[in-house]
Formats: structure tokens, sequence, C-alpha cells
């Protein structure tokens, strides 16, 4: 056989090869697909006449679905899918009828697959104006913006007018909210269009509709409170971008004036990372003062953008009204302004005493050790997930989430509560080696008429004048011995794990970060680091009566010692042999340590087991 004769023959095969597909792909299911819509429209035109009724009239049109007409019988034997045991769609396979120039006229619609019929089967399309999701703030009023245009592909422009709208916003509520829009072609295909609105709360909005039209907070609001990073705080007002400025609702710890922007970095590093990304790099108020410009309002000179920071003058002045100053805590607390050409920084605090009282500020030197309350600046757009602003129900950003009952207590993070056999802790932070680190909330003990501490639970040293008193675990003549030996009758330690502890020694000054040396103990309680989250005393709105504590910073200068007073300020420096002051303590729970239930916060700690 010659080449041209094969080629031919190769050719020919080739042909009838392409055919055959044709055919088994093309030609032969679209026949059967034709004729599926034969028997589809029959089966409607039977259900009709039998339903005579049903008929429309005027311009109206009926529709009877596939799924119909098998539940009535009218079809026998599903419709597949060409060579599949597929069925064609039930729902989407219908047939209409209307009645054109005085005859009723059928239009049949057959869904098999990526089959179907050619037949006008699509709503119009309805174009809005605006957005088809829109965000607005609580209480803002909502204006919907309407609709641009209707277009049919078979039936051209049609009339804005003749489409239905339906739904409601509540801009009262939280939430989200659908606005529907509904349009027909003269088929009555249906085309339905949703807009959805999100009414949130915006913490900048939020606070700038409670302020009208002042920028910060007076006298004693009880609708400012916001909790961050397990942190309750104080709404101060807002900056002129919206954003918001608040400040710790209580001391965090007690440091010297000279070392608060390092102490802050500390602190921030204990933010949660969701606060972090929330806050804004701001500039904040630090210019020196005389005692004669104390009752200034404007501020002369700012720091650099920083992300944590704490209030000055400037703020406290201005937030006072009628019925107090929220800026003035319990305690004696540090604000940012030194006092011109000294070596001295101011505080303020809400009453002070003796020859002080009625004062609004006092000057210390700043190697002296006072109450920090951070202040930070976060986003306006920052959305309030829960809350309505009391202290009992604070605003909150979603920023942390409670623990799940059964998870371990060292998933958990700083700053949340816990209770265990009626003592409750504070979690300060939680350790490489899977310990939970936390204070507890309270000076151990009970209350006397006096609003001392119980005198089972207060120490005072027993050392001779030539001896120093070190924090010491092992002397008996050390509060360290007295914490880690005594109060293991009034805490349960079953679930505190022994753990190594480093106590900071001071040539004499307590200055933060300047220990001279550390010496490490193994513990199972211990007093409270002055620098350490928590360690300063707890807000007296919640906890009442503050008694006095020991703390673990040591010097080496004679008789010179830490120790949070009975009037909530910290003492550092030489003591006799007769000062008391009772114990609060911290420790570290084990790392098997779990939630049984409770929500983490002050009010609601967790119950562990």
């Amino acid at each position: 056989m010659n080449k041209k004769i094969l080629g031919k023959l190769k050719l020919a095969v080739t042909v009838v090869v392409i055919l055959c597909f044709v055919w088994f792909l093309i030609i032969f299911p679209m026949k059967v697909f034709h004729q599926n819509e034969k028997k589809l429209e029959k089966a409607a035109k039977r259900y009709f006449e039998l339903n005579s009724t049903q008929l429309p009239i005027g311009d109206r049109v009926k529709t009877v679905s596939l799924k119909t007409l098998y539940h009535k019988s009218f079809i026998e034997g599903d419709i597949f899918v060409p060579y599949t045991k597929k069925t064609c769609s039930v729902t989407n396979s219908w047939v209409k009828v209307k009645k054109v120039q005085g005859e009723y006229k059928y239009y049949t619609y057959l869904e098999c697959g990526v089959l179907s019929s050619n037949v006008d089967h699509r709503g119009p399309e309805i174009k809005l104006n605006g957005d088809t999701e829109a965000t607005i703030n609580v209480l803002e009023k909502y204006k919907d913006p309407g609709i641009r245009s209707v277009v049919d592909d078979t039936d051209g422009k049609l009339n804005i007018k003749d489409v239905s709208v339906s739904g409601e916003v509540d801009t009262s509520k939280v939430g989200t909210y659908e606005i529907s829009y509904t349009a027909y072609d003269s088929l009555k295909n249906k085309s339905v269009v949703v807009r959805k609105i999100k009414v949130v709360k915006k913490l900048g909005k939020t606070v700038k509709q409670d302020l009208g039209s002042n920028s910060n907070y007076t006298g004693n609001p009880d609708n400012n409170y916001i909790r961050l990073s397990n942190m309750l705080f104080r709404i101060y007002g807002v900056d002129t971008n919206n954003n918001v400025i608040v400040v710790a609702d209580a001391d965090i710890a007690n440091v010297n004036h000279s070392k608060i922007d390092q102490w802050l970095n500390y602190y921030y590093n204990h933010l949660s990372e969701k606060t972090k990304n929330v806050i804004v790099d701001s500039k904040y108020c630090n210019m020196d003062l005389t005692d004669a410009t104390l009752d200034t309002t404007q501020c002369r000179s700012y720091t650099e953008k920083k992300k944590v920071y704490i209030p000055s003058v400037i703020e406290v002045n201005k937030a006072a009204g009628g019925e107090g100053n929220f800026m003035k805590p319990y305690t004696m607390s540090w604000v940012s302004n030194k006092k011109l050409d000294s070596k001295e920084a101011y505080l303020t605090r809400e009453v002070f005493f003796g020859d002080e009282y009625g004062k609004d500020y006092l000057s210390y030197h700043v190697d002296d050790n006072y109450g920090v309350r951070p202040m930070m600046t976060i986003k306006g757009n920052t959305l309030i997930t829960d809350g309505v602003g009391t202290i009992d129900s604070p605003y909150v950003i979603g920023d942390s989430k409670k623990g799940r009952g059964g998870s371990l207590l060292n998933e958990r993070s700083t700053g949340e509560y816990v209770i265990d056999n009626g003592t409750t802790w504070r979690i300060i932070e939680v350790l490489k080696d899977g310990t939970t680190k936390a204070i507890s909330n309270n000076t151990l003990g009970s209350y006397n008429d006096s609003d001392d501490i119980d005198t089972a639970l207060t120490f005072y040293p027993t050392a001779s004048d030539k001896e120093l008193y070190l924090y010491n675990p092992k002397d008996q003549g050390s509060v360290g011995y007295f914490i880690n030996n005594t109060a293991n009758g009034y805490v349960d330690i079953s679930k505190l794990a022994s753990h190594e502890i480093e106590v900071p020694i001071y040539k004499k000054k307590i200055i933060y970060g300047t220990e001279i040396e550390t010496k490490k103990y193994k513990t199972f309680l211990s007093a409270p680091n002055m620098y350490e989250m928590f360690s300063a005393v707890p807000d007296a709105n919640y906890f009442g009566n503050v008694s006095s504590y020991w703390l673990l910073n040591s010097s080496k200068a004679k008789n010179y010692v830490a120790c949070i007073t009975h009037i909530g300020v910290p003492y550092t420096g030489e003591i006799d042999i007769y000062n008391r002051y009772g114990i609060r303590v911290v420790g570290y729970f084990k790392k098997n340590v779990a939630i049984m239930s409770g929500s983490g916060t002050v009010s609601d700690p967790y119950i562990i087991k």
C-alpha cells in the first residue's frame, strides 16, 4: 500500500473518530436534553389543563417547577443529566405560562448539569448607589443611598420605582442588618440584591458622642471605664484625630520618676498583641513646672512619640469637676512633670493629709518610688465588642478571650484573676517552665476595727542594730523567712510549685534597674517585687481598705527596706525594730493546674483545680 492511500485511510479514520466524539459528546446529549425539555413542557401543559384556575390573567405569570410536577405525578421517572445518574435540578427547572395576544404561551427552562435551556431565566441586574456593605456607629443616622439602575437582558431598562425594598436598620443596637432589593422582569424572573449594614460601636465616635463639645471627661464619671489587656482603664478623652486617650485606673507598680521610661518598656511588653496593635504612637506633655504654675491647663513641651507614657498636670487639671477628679488616684502617683531647676518631680493624690492637706501636687526626688499609672492613645476606629463603660461592665475591644473549662492556667494572660480556696490571685505572667506567676490580690489576713491587718500576719524585724534587713527566706529574722514559713497557714499552697526567686539587692537607694547583685532562693511564697506588675495597691474601688505589706527589694544600707504603708504608698528607707507591716505574697502555680469555670475578671475569677 503506497503512502498516499495510507494517508487517506488515516484521515478517514480520524474523521470517523471525530464524528463519533461529536455524536456522543454533543449531538446525542443535546438530542436527549431537547426531548426532556419537551417532556417537561408537555407535563406542565397537562398540569394547567387540570388546574385551569391557576392559569394567569392579565400580565401575570404562573410557574410550575419540575419538583411540583414530580410530586403531582405529572412526570413518571426522573429526568437525568445525559450519560449520568444525576438528576436535573428540580428547583431551578420550571415552566412558566403567560397570556400573550389572547393565547397562553409556555416558556420551558431545564437545567441539567452544564446543559440548560435557551430561554430567559435570569432576573434583571440591580445596581445600587454606594457599596453593598456599610458600617455606621451606634446612634448614627442611616440614610439608604438607594438604587442606581435596573436593567434586564430581555426587557431592557426597568423602572427603579418597581423595585421592592425590605429590611430595617436599628441604629440603637449593635448588629448586622440587611436591606433587600427585589426586582422582576416581564417573565417574572426574580433578582435580589442585599446591602449589609453593620451597626458597631467605634470607640472614638462613642466617646465623642458622650462628650459632646468637650474633649475630655471631668469629675468622677461612671461611664468611662474600659478594659485593655485584662487591666481596667479610665477613658480620659479624645485627641484632635478622635483617637481615645486612656489611663490605668490604678497604679500598676511603684517606680522612680527617673526610671519611668525604662519601666514603661517592661510594662508595654506585658500588653496583649491585640492591644499593642491598636495603640497610636503619640506625643505626651512633659514640661517642667514650678509650684506657682501647677494650675496650668496649657502644655508647652512634649515628648517624642511614644506608645505608653504617664499623665501630666495638664490632664489632671482639665479633669477637675464638681464631683471630684478621676485622674487623682487613691495612692500617690507620679505625673510626668519635673520641678523646674531641681531634681524633683510632681505627684498627685485624691487627698493629701496633715500639713499638705488641700494641695493638688507634691514634689519629691526623682529617685524616690511612687505609683505609675500608664497612659496610652487607642485608635478611634477600634470596635467596642461588649460593655457599657461602667466599672462593672467596662468597654472591651476583644483583645483577650476568656479561658475554657478544662484548659490549662498557663495558657492564660497577664492581668487575669484566679481564686483558689478563698485567696484571689492575679496573673503576673506565664514563665517558660510552664508555671504561672501570680500575686495575691490583697494583703493576707482579716481586718480589725482600725483597718489594720490581723496581727498574726504582721511582721517586724528582729535583727540587731549591727545586722541588715536583707530579704532572706533562710534567715529567721527576715520577712522572707516569715512569709515562706507562716503564710502557708493562710494560703493553700497545694497547687503551687517550689520555685527559684531572685532577690534584688541595691547599694543604698532602691532604684529600678540598679541592683548591685541578686540572691537566689527556692520558696513557695515570697513578697512582691516593687517594680513588678500589680505590685502596687489594688484599686480601692473594688478592694476597700488598704493594709501595709513588705516588698522583696533589699538594700546593703543598714536598716534600709521597702514596703507599702497602710495609706497605700511605698516606703523605701531606714526603719527600726518597731516597724510592723503585713504581708502580700507571690506564688507560682504548677503547670498542670487547669481552669474549671469563671471569666478571669475580678468579679468572676477563674476557679481552678
